[in-house]
């Protein structure tokens, strides 16, 4: 009977893998989702999952919970904690106690681009090492910006303040985090994944520029879209009450979309769920209209 266990359970990404691990039929009692707070996790315990308390920092904790368990979906820290650590502990404690396999959620790299985008790349690129390196059996799956979030970037209400950021045609390849988690799902749940690597771009490239006629058509009002300079951009974020750090970081993201760091279109995504992804068009329109 193989184990499965989930790291980061209380996160979106995290408790969507689960739910689609049971909606693909693994039995209950071979899914474990980690958790630092097991108590924000009653409904999937009540499913039957066993919810363990585990944190990246904790060593120790994460020795207990890999106890018997064949593999490990290793969902990345997020931003401004130390994710060196946190990961390689993670790598190191399933190595430790015989897990097999460990695959891990990263972010997608233009090939040969070279951008180190802050608080993601040089740690993705650590935790990739590391798990190549350590003997166990290892995926990683490489995130594009996450379609469900995109307004992050340019504002809830762009019907009222338009689009304005430090990009134009740069395309992307968004995905929900949903579908991204029923991906890791299949690769989970299915044989065949050793030392592999998934690139997870979504089945339609868009730009923010693209995003704003998309709007536009949705809702027949007009979106304005101006690219400003990346200084302006940050300037506007922190007027927002955002801390300048922060504001960085997210421009960070606007500027490698722009640059194409996301636009790959591998088609891994499309075999794995069956079929194409949304368009943004379908994401956003049911909220809108």
């Amino acid at each position: 009977m193989t184990k499965i266990l989930v790291t980061g359970a209380t996160g979106v990404v995290g408790k969507s893998t689960i739910e689609h691990l049971l909606k693909k039929n693994v039995p209950a009692s071979q899914v474990i989702g980690l958790a630092r707070n097991k108590e924000k996790l009653k409904d999937l315990a009540a499913k039957g999952v066993e919810i363990l308390e585990g944190d990246y920092l904790d060593y120790n904790s994460l020795l207990r919970a890999f106890e018997g368990v064949d593999k490990i979906m290793l969902t990345s820290a997020i931003a401004f904690t130390d994710r060196f650590t946190q990961h390689y502990n993670v790598i190191t404690a399933a190595r430790q106690m015989g897990v097999k396999h460990v695959f891990y959620m990263s972010i997608m790299r233009k090939e040969g681009s070279g951008r180190i985008m802050s608080e993601v790349t040089e740690s993705d690129l650590f935790t990739e090492q590391v798990l190549k390196s350590s003997g166990l059996d290892y995926t990683i799956l490489y995130h594009p910006p996450f379609a469900d979030l995109l307004s992050s970037y340019y504002g809830p209400n762009p019907f009222e303040t338009e689009i304005q950021v430090p990009a134009n045609k740069g395309k992307m390849a968004p995905a929900t985090r949903d579908e991204l988690a029923e991906a890791h799902a299949e690769i989970l749940s299915t044989p065949g994944h050793e030392n592999k690597t998934y690139s997870l771009g979504g089945s339609h490239a868009i730009s923010f520029s693209d995003i704003a006629k998309i709007l536009s058509e949705i809702k027949g009002q007009p979106v304005p879209f101006t690219t400003i300079t990346a200084q302006d951009y940050i300037d506007g974020i922190v007027g927002q009450g955002v801390p300048r750090h922060v504001a960085e970081f997210i421009t960070g993201w606007v500027l490698a979309i722009e640059g194409g760091e996301f636009e790959h279109q591998s088609g891994d995504l499309e075999r794995l769920l069956g079929r194409k992804t949304k368009t943004f068009k379908e994401l956003m329109e049911p909220t809108l209209v």
